[in-house]
Protein backbone atom coordinates (compact mmCIF):
# COMPACT_ATOMS: atom_id res chain seq x y z
CA UNK A 1 0.00 0.00 0.00
CA UNK A 2 1.34 3.44 -0.88
CA UNK A 3 2.07 6.01 1.84
CA UNK A 4 -0.62 8.68 2.23
CA UNK A 5 0.63 12.05 3.45
CA UNK A 6 3.75 14.17 3.10
CA UNK A 7 6.68 13.12 0.95
CA UNK A 8 9.26 10.76 2.41
CA UNK A 9 11.79 13.61 2.66
CA UNK A 10 9.55 15.20 5.34
CA UNK A 11 9.08 12.22 7.68
CA UNK A 12 12.57 11.13 8.67
CA UNK A 13 13.59 12.15 12.18
CA UNK A 14 16.15 14.86 11.27
CA UNK A 15 16.83 16.79 8.05
CA UNK A 16 19.81 19.16 7.74
CA UNK A 17 18.82 22.13 5.57
CA UNK A 18 21.02 24.51 3.62
CA UNK A 19 22.33 27.41 5.68
CA UNK A 20 21.03 30.89 4.91
CA UNK A 21 23.18 33.81 3.75
CA UNK A 22 21.73 36.81 5.57
CA UNK A 23 21.38 40.13 3.71
CA UNK A 24 19.58 42.38 6.17
CA UNK A 25 16.10 41.03 5.37
CA UNK A 26 13.71 39.44 7.85
CA UNK A 27 12.44 36.57 5.65
CA UNK A 28 14.34 33.95 3.67
CA UNK A 29 13.70 30.82 1.60
CA UNK A 30 14.37 27.45 3.22
CA UNK A 31 16.16 24.96 0.99
CA UNK A 32 17.62 21.48 1.10
CA UNK A 33 20.28 20.69 -1.48
CA UNK A 34 19.34 23.95 -3.24
CA UNK A 35 15.69 22.88 -3.60
CA UNK A 36 12.92 24.77 -1.78
CA UNK A 37 11.88 22.91 1.37
CA UNK A 38 8.52 23.15 3.16
CA UNK A 39 8.76 22.14 6.84
CA UNK A 40 5.99 20.49 8.82
CA UNK A 41 5.70 23.64 10.95
CA UNK A 42 7.81 26.34 12.59
CA UNK A 43 8.04 24.12 15.66
CA UNK A 44 9.83 21.49 13.56
CA UNK A 45 12.79 23.83 12.94
CA UNK A 46 15.86 24.62 14.98
CA UNK A 47 18.03 27.47 13.70
CA UNK A 48 21.41 28.65 14.99
CA UNK A 49 22.46 32.26 14.40
CA UNK A 50 25.89 33.44 15.54
CA UNK A 51 26.11 30.41 17.84
CA UNK A 52 22.73 31.06 19.49
CA UNK A 53 20.00 28.47 18.90
CA UNK A 54 16.67 29.97 17.82
CA UNK A 55 13.42 28.09 18.34
CA UNK A 56 9.84 29.32 18.45
CA UNK A 57 10.75 32.96 17.68
CA UNK A 58 10.03 32.82 13.95
CA UNK A 59 7.21 31.80 11.63
CA UNK A 60 7.05 29.78 8.42
CA UNK A 61 4.75 29.96 5.41
CA UNK A 62 5.41 27.34 2.76
CA UNK A 63 9.17 27.34 2.31
CA UNK A 64 9.60 30.89 3.68
CA UNK A 65 10.93 31.53 7.18
CA UNK A 66 10.32 34.94 8.75
CA UNK A 67 12.27 36.03 11.82
CA UNK A 68 10.13 39.12 12.40
CA UNK A 69 13.20 41.35 12.52
CA UNK A 70 15.95 42.16 10.05
CA UNK A 71 18.95 39.84 10.32
CA UNK A 72 22.18 41.75 9.67
CA UNK A 73 24.35 40.63 6.77
CA UNK A 74 27.20 40.28 9.27
CA UNK A 75 25.39 37.46 11.10
CA UNK A 76 26.14 33.81 10.39
CA UNK A 77 23.66 30.97 10.08
CA UNK A 78 25.45 28.02 11.68
CA UNK A 79 22.87 25.33 10.90
CA UNK A 80 19.16 24.61 10.33
CA UNK A 81 17.68 21.29 11.44
CA UNK A 82 14.20 20.04 10.56
CA UNK A 83 12.72 17.48 12.93
CA UNK A 84 10.18 15.21 11.22
CA UNK A 85 7.43 13.07 12.71
CA UNK A 86 8.93 9.70 11.82
CA UNK A 87 7.35 6.99 9.66
CA UNK A 88 5.33 5.37 12.46
CA UNK A 89 3.32 7.65 14.68
CA UNK A 90 -0.11 8.01 16.24
CA UNK A 91 -2.15 10.92 14.81
CA UNK A 92 -3.37 13.41 17.38
CA UNK A 93 -7.06 13.36 18.25
CA UNK A 94 -9.18 15.15 15.68
CA UNK A 95 -6.43 15.38 13.04
CA UNK A 96 -7.81 12.68 10.70
CA UNK A 97 -11.11 13.34 8.94
CA UNK A 98 -13.15 11.72 6.18
CA UNK A 99 -11.22 13.67 3.56
CA UNK A 100 -8.05 11.78 4.53
CA UNK A 101 -9.71 8.38 3.99
CA UNK A 102 -10.14 6.97 0.49
CA UNK A 103 -13.72 6.44 -0.65
CA UNK A 104 -12.74 3.88 -3.29
CA UNK A 105 -11.46 1.13 -1.01
CA UNK A 106 -8.52 -1.11 -1.86
CA UNK A 107 -6.80 -3.67 0.31
CA UNK A 108 -7.13 -1.40 3.33
CA UNK A 109 -10.95 -1.56 3.06
CA UNK A 110 -11.31 2.13 3.82
CA UNK A 111 -15.02 2.10 3.04
CA UNK A 112 -15.51 0.24 6.31
CA UNK A 113 -13.26 2.69 8.16
CA UNK A 114 -15.34 5.57 6.81
CA UNK A 115 -18.55 3.90 7.97
CA UNK A 116 -20.11 3.79 4.51
CA UNK A 117 -21.70 0.39 5.32
CA UNK A 118 -20.46 -1.09 2.06
CA UNK A 119 -17.39 -3.13 1.28
CA UNK A 120 -15.35 -2.52 -1.86
CA UNK A 121 -13.83 -5.75 -3.19
CA UNK A 122 -10.06 -5.41 -2.70
CA UNK A 123 -8.04 -4.78 -5.82
CA UNK A 124 -6.17 -8.01 -6.46
CA UNK A 125 -8.37 -9.85 -3.94
CA UNK A 126 -11.12 -12.46 -4.33
CA UNK A 127 -13.10 -11.86 -7.55
CA UNK A 128 -14.94 -13.81 -10.27
CA UNK A 129 -16.23 -16.47 -7.88
CA UNK A 130 -18.72 -19.27 -8.53
CA UNK A 131 -20.40 -22.15 -6.71
CA UNK A 132 -21.92 -24.97 -8.79
CA UNK A 133 -23.73 -28.09 -7.57
CA UNK A 134 -25.92 -31.00 -8.58
CA UNK A 135 -28.13 -32.90 -6.14
CA UNK A 136 -28.58 -35.83 -8.55
CA UNK A 137 -27.76 -39.08 -6.74
CA UNK A 138 -26.76 -40.92 -9.93
CA UNK A 139 -23.08 -41.71 -10.44
CA UNK A 140 -21.18 -40.23 -13.38
CA UNK A 141 -18.02 -41.38 -15.11
CA UNK A 142 -16.34 -38.86 -17.44
CA UNK A 143 -16.64 -35.08 -17.53
CA UNK A 144 -18.68 -33.74 -14.60
CA UNK A 145 -21.31 -31.18 -15.59
CA UNK A 146 -23.05 -29.48 -12.67
CA UNK A 147 -26.11 -27.65 -13.96
CA UNK A 148 -27.02 -25.58 -10.89
CA UNK A 149 -25.27 -22.51 -9.46
CA UNK A 150 -25.68 -20.78 -6.13
CA UNK A 151 -23.53 -17.81 -7.24
CA UNK A 152 -21.79 -17.17 -10.55
CA UNK A 153 -20.00 -13.80 -10.50
CA UNK A 154 -19.31 -12.66 -14.06
CA UNK A 155 -21.16 -15.72 -15.45
CA UNK A 156 -17.81 -17.42 -16.09
CA UNK A 157 -19.06 -20.89 -15.12
CA UNK A 158 -21.16 -22.68 -17.74
CA UNK A 159 -23.96 -24.95 -16.52
CA UNK A 160 -24.14 -26.54 -19.98
CA UNK A 161 -20.46 -27.59 -20.22
CA UNK A 162 -19.43 -27.73 -16.55
CA UNK A 163 -16.42 -25.54 -17.37
CA UNK A 164 -15.16 -22.37 -15.72
CA UNK A 165 -13.51 -19.92 -18.14
CA UNK A 166 -10.88 -17.59 -16.68
CA UNK A 167 -11.86 -13.99 -17.51
CA UNK A 168 -8.28 -12.76 -17.12
CA UNK A 169 -4.77 -13.96 -16.31
CA UNK A 170 -4.04 -14.63 -12.65
CA UNK A 171 -3.94 -17.17 -9.82
CA UNK A 172 -7.13 -19.13 -9.18
CA UNK A 173 -8.37 -21.44 -6.42
CA UNK A 174 -10.70 -24.38 -7.15
CA UNK A 175 -12.23 -27.02 -4.90
CA UNK A 176 -14.49 -30.03 -5.36
CA UNK A 177 -16.58 -31.73 -2.68
CA UNK A 178 -18.42 -34.95 -3.46
CA UNK A 179 -19.78 -38.24 -2.19
CA UNK A 180 -18.25 -41.30 -3.77
CA UNK A 181 -20.77 -43.77 -5.13
CA UNK A 182 -18.49 -46.44 -6.64
CA UNK A 183 -16.06 -48.96 -5.19
CA UNK A 184 -12.52 -49.93 -6.07
CA UNK A 185 -9.64 -47.77 -7.25
CA UNK A 186 -10.03 -44.91 -9.70
CA UNK A 187 -8.97 -41.39 -10.50
CA UNK A 188 -10.72 -38.05 -10.24
CA UNK A 189 -8.86 -34.95 -11.39
CA UNK A 190 -9.10 -31.42 -12.74
CA UNK A 191 -8.85 -30.68 -16.44
CA UNK A 192 -7.27 -27.54 -17.84
CA UNK A 193 -8.20 -26.78 -21.45
CA UNK A 194 -9.32 -30.40 -21.78
CA UNK A 195 -6.07 -31.89 -20.50
CA UNK A 196 -5.49 -33.54 -17.15
CA UNK A 197 -3.75 -31.43 -14.53
CA UNK A 198 -1.42 -34.10 -13.25
CA UNK A 199 -0.62 -32.45 -9.93
CA UNK A 200 -4.22 -32.78 -8.80
CA UNK A 201 -4.77 -36.51 -9.40
CA UNK A 202 -6.47 -38.14 -6.41
CA UNK A 203 -7.02 -41.88 -6.17
CA UNK A 204 -9.46 -43.57 -3.80
CA UNK A 205 -10.09 -47.21 -2.92
CA UNK A 206 -12.40 -48.87 -0.41
CA UNK A 207 -16.12 -48.84 0.16
CA UNK A 208 -18.73 -46.61 -1.46
CA UNK A 209 -20.61 -43.72 0.16
CA UNK A 210 -17.46 -42.02 1.45
CA UNK A 211 -16.95 -38.29 1.02
CA UNK A 212 -13.91 -36.57 -0.43
CA UNK A 213 -12.58 -33.07 -1.02
CA UNK A 214 -9.73 -31.87 -3.13
CA UNK A 215 -8.50 -28.46 -4.21
CA UNK A 216 -5.87 -26.81 -6.36
CA UNK A 217 -4.35 -23.39 -7.04
CA UNK A 218 -3.57 -22.75 -10.71
CA UNK A 219 -2.03 -19.90 -12.66
CA UNK A 220 -4.30 -19.36 -15.64
CA UNK A 221 -4.20 -17.27 -18.79
CA UNK A 222 -7.26 -15.43 -20.03
CA UNK A 223 -9.81 -17.85 -21.56
CA UNK A 224 -8.26 -20.98 -20.01
CA UNK A 225 -10.98 -23.46 -19.02
CA UNK A 226 -11.15 -25.61 -15.89
CA UNK A 227 -13.39 -28.62 -15.34
CA UNK A 228 -13.13 -31.94 -13.58
CA UNK A 229 -13.31 -35.56 -14.60
CA UNK A 230 -14.39 -38.80 -12.96
CA UNK A 231 -12.58 -41.98 -13.97
CA UNK A 232 -14.13 -45.45 -13.78
CA UNK A 233 -15.40 -46.66 -10.37
CA UNK A 234 -15.34 -43.24 -8.67
CA UNK A 235 -18.92 -42.22 -9.67
CA UNK A 236 -19.14 -39.00 -7.61
CA UNK A 237 -22.57 -38.00 -6.29
CA UNK A 238 -23.95 -34.86 -4.60
CA UNK A 239 -21.14 -32.79 -6.14
CA UNK A 240 -20.06 -29.26 -5.38
CA UNK A 241 -17.53 -27.35 -7.52
CA UNK A 242 -16.45 -23.81 -6.63
CA UNK A 243 -13.58 -21.38 -7.04
CA UNK A 244 -12.44 -17.79 -7.45
CA UNK A 245 -9.68 -15.56 -8.80
CA UNK A 246 -7.14 -14.86 -6.06
CA UNK A 247 -4.98 -12.21 -7.72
Amino acid sequence: MSYIGRGLDKISNIEKLDTITFDGSSSYTLQKNSVNFTPNSANSLQVSIDGVVQAGNFTVSGSTIDFGVAIPATSTNDFIFHYGTGVAFTPADGTVGLAQLSATGTKDSTTFLRGDNTFAVPSGGVTNYFFAYDADTGGVNGDIILDQTEVNSGSNYSTSTGLYTAPSAGDYFFQVNFKRGGTGAGDLYFEKNGSQVSSTIMTYSGTSSTTATFSVILTLASSDTIGWYSAQNIAPQHCKFFGWRMS
